[in-house]
């Protein structure tokens, strides 16, 4: 019962995968655009390999819960995922979750776990934050 998570950007996609019944979320890897576009055939090869039943999106809102001017492109970018593979996408608040991505791999630095913070170590991680708090919101309402 796997989900994908999706950090989606213009340049960078961070992608991340969840076990709804654990709730473990695990970064996976980092999609670079191709000429504007999402990289739908590595899109479509994560699809097959972890055949999720769910696709989680982190949508981006202003702090004060607004539409900012990447909200029209994730809502364009739901609506592809949803079309190419026929499964359910839904949407969660990405409020700060790259900020908190790069600071957790400060604490990892910090601690001399990890030496260099790259753009799409920060994308992967904040996929998988976006997991986390599906998850989180799922088990609060079915619990």
């Amino acid at each position: 019962m796997s989900v994908l998570g999706f950090d989606f950007g213009l340049q960078r996609t961070g992608v991340a995968v969840a076990n709804k019944q654990t709730g473990i979320a695990t970064p996976l890897c980092t999609l670079s655009s191709i000429n504007g576009q999402p990289d739908w055939s590595r899109i479509s090869q994560l699809v097959a390999e972890w055949r999720p039943y769910t696709l989680i999106v982190g949508m981006p809102y202003h702090l004060d819960g607004t539409k900012n001017e990447m909200t029209t492109r994730v809502e364009k970018f739901c609506r592809q995922l949803a079309g190419r593979y026929q499964l359910p996408v839904e949407t969660i608040s990405e409020q700060l979750t790259s900020l908190e991505a790069e600071q957790r791999l400060k604490e990892l630095r910090q601690a001399g776990c990890k030496k260099i913070i790259r753009k799409h170590e920060i994308d992967q991680l904040a996929a998988a934050i976006i997991l986390e708090s599906w998850v989180i919101k799922n088990a609060t309402i079915s619990g």
